[in-house]
């Protein structure tokens, strides 16, 4: 997969870019990204990227002819690509919304600056309009880090078992159970038996109640969208979650 990632801050991706599992997508060829600054894409010698609004308010905006003329470049290196727009007003991103982008061809991620984008461009070249929460930033860079590392992760092969994106809390709409390691104690705290067992089974149960269990206590929310068994209604009506279907 190639990302486009349209910025007045390229090296602000610098580092994170350039590390972990990111670095590693990039090293193994499966994705590719390409860092574009806005402003080599004006045509003043003040390189503007932006203007007062028309009806006046605080701020700036980001003038359209620039955006445009970054977001039709990037077309030209993946002409499939889907345009997102970081901004507070977008979908609420999540993991679902991350799998839903991992099977597109590309991506074109514009990092919103200022008081916004002049509306022309949302209208014009803009696919989907993300937000990652309900605050501001100072920028969509911050934004566009996050979508990339989390659509990254989701492409085969990145991470070093495809069965640990499918494992992760939201894989399957629920919050992961709790992990330990060695050692079998610490600080007074064992290690739960069924996972000492050696038992697959007991091993598997005992993992999907505390996935049902933590999501019910931290994000009950989640439960009304998660995929859940008789015997995970069951449990969930144990612990006194009625509502469940």
């Amino acid at each position: 997969m190639r990302f486009d990632i349209l910025t007045l801050f390229p090296d602000m991706f610098r580092g994170p870019f350039d590390e972990s599992i990111i670095r590693r997508g990039q090293d193994k060829g499966l994705i590719q990204i390409g860092l574009h600054q806005i402003r080599d894409y004006t045509t003043d010698r003040h390189r503007t990227v932006d203007d007062t609004p028309y009806g006046g308010g605080a701020g700036m905006l980001m003038k359209p002819e620039p955006l445009a003329a970054a977001i039709e470049s990037a077309k030209q290196l993946n002409a499939d690509a889907t345009v997102l727009l970081t901004t507070p007003q977008g979908r609420p991103f999540t993991h679902a919304l991350a799998q839903e982008l991992s099977r597109k061809p590309g991506l074109i991620i514009l990092c919103g600056r200022y008081e916004g984008v002049d509306e022309r461009i949302h209208q014009h070249y803009v696919d989907h309009e993300i937000s990652i929460g309900d605050y501001v930033l100072s920028g969509g860079e911050l934004a566009a880090m996050v979508i990339v590392d989390s659509v990254t992760r989701l492409i085969p092969g990145v991470l070093g078992s495809d069965e640990s994106a499918l494992t992760d809390s939201f894989g399957d709409g629920l919050l992961e159970y709790p992990q330990y390691t060695r050692p079998p104690e610490f600080n007074g705290l064992p290690v739960p038996a069924p996972l000492l067992s050696g038992n697959h089974t007991e091993i598997a149960r005992w993992r999907r109640e505390q996935a049902l269990k933590r999501t019910a206590e931290r994000r009950p929310d989640l439960l009304a969208h998660a995929a859940l068994s008789a015997a995970d209604k069951l449990f969930l009506r144990s612990l006194g979650v009625l509502h469940v279907g």
